[in-house]
């Protein structure tokens, strides 16, 4: 299959005007609401903000993971090829091959009845036409460039005999076994302990080197944007709130929410045993209408403006957009 070119070299992912409602009995969810963003080959985007803000939505949305009853509008195309709308048979295609995804929890993820093994050369065969043989193989050689020790004894082995560090690993080796473009990971550190999660992402980002892969990692922890992402994308209630290079992005903060999530990161200079500063209030609900800044009701340089009119995400800034009437005009000190 023929795939169309970009035009504007070294771009993998375009995402525009991306929206998403979910149904739920007699309520319309409106998860995603015209989220823009762009990804390039060997650059790391980092989707960050708290549960339910449509981070996974949007991300699924592109992959095609959606339940039927979702609505899907807007568009991702993938080196110009537009992705949504295409036949499940066609998607196929590209899931494995050009796209891959970590998810949040291996043990959810892996076929507890299978051999880790057969779950990669699975993945491998689906994709590739190598023999039973020698898709074995790639596979003890992928558990082993993910620095899973005694790679080929753990081919053999069950999930429930691994730690979560290395069934986590596992699922990198899968999401890999095809050499995808563009890998999502989608909390795929958020069960670890914090050295093993160092160790994942210091993984993730070897790999990407090596495959010269395109990054997406989802997360609600703005301290892995700031050490591991090129860019960071900021969500709230399904909106794109602030967007910037991480170094701008951590120096410059505009948008209320984002300093929030940054003042709500554990810091060894606070007191002992002190509580960690929150966002008061809960996020709006995504079934309902919305007039004006759906963060309004929870911040604090809230204007009347703000409840009138939703503010667009624009470029304020070089390279740095943000969606606020009366943006933070210090810079963060963390």
């Amino acid at each position: 299959m023929e795939r169309q070119v970009t035009r504007e070299p070294g771009l993998l992912l375009e995402v525009d005007d991306l929206h998403v409602r979910l149904r739920r009995g007699d309520r319309e969810i409106r998860a995603v609401r015209g989220l823009t963003y762009r990804v390039s080959v060997g650059r790391t985007l980092a989707i960050v903000g708290e549960s339910g803000s449509g981070k996974t939505v949007s991300c699924r949305a592109v992959m095609g993971l959606l339940p039927p009853t979702a609505v899907v509008t807007g568009s991702a195309r993938l080196e110009g090829k537009e992705l949504l709308g295409l036949p499940d048979a066609e998607m196929r295609e590209h899931l494995g091959a050009d796209l891959a995804m970590v998810f949040q929890d291996p043990v959810r993820s892996l076929n507890p009845t299978m051999r880790i093994g057969a779950q990669i050369t699975e993945a491998i065969q689906e994709h590739l036409p190598l023999s039973r043989g020698e898709a074995g193989r790639r596979a003890v050689e992928l558990l082993e460039r993910v620095r899973i020790p005694l790679a080929g004894r753990r081919f053999h082995e069950y999930p429930h005999q691994l730690s979560g560090g290395m069934r986590q690993r596992v699922m990198i080796a899968i999401a890999l076994a095809c050499h995808p473009r563009l890998l999502i990971a989608d909390e795929a550190t958020t069960a670890l302990d914090v050295t093993t999660q160092a160790q994942i992402m210091e993984l993730l980002l070897e790999l990407q080197r090596e495959l010269g892969m395109a990054l997406v990692f989802i997360s609600h922890d703005l301290s892995l944007a700031a050490s591991y992402a090129d860019e960071v994308m900021v969500m709230y209630a399904g909106r794109a709130v602030e967007r910037a290079p991480t170094r701008t992005l951590f120096a410059q903060v505009r948008m209320p929410y984002t300093r929030a999530l940054l003042e709500a990161i554990p810091r060894l200079d606070r007191p002992a045993h002190s509580l960690l500063p929150v966002v008061p209030g809960q996020p709006p609900d995504p079934s309902a209408q919305h007039v004006g800044c759906s963060f309004a009701e929870r911040c604090p340089n809230v204007r009347p403006a703000c409840r009138e009119t939703a503010p667009p995400l624009e470029q304020h800034e070089p390279d740095h957009f943000w969606a606020c009437w009366n943006p933070c005009q210090v810079g963060w000190a963390g």
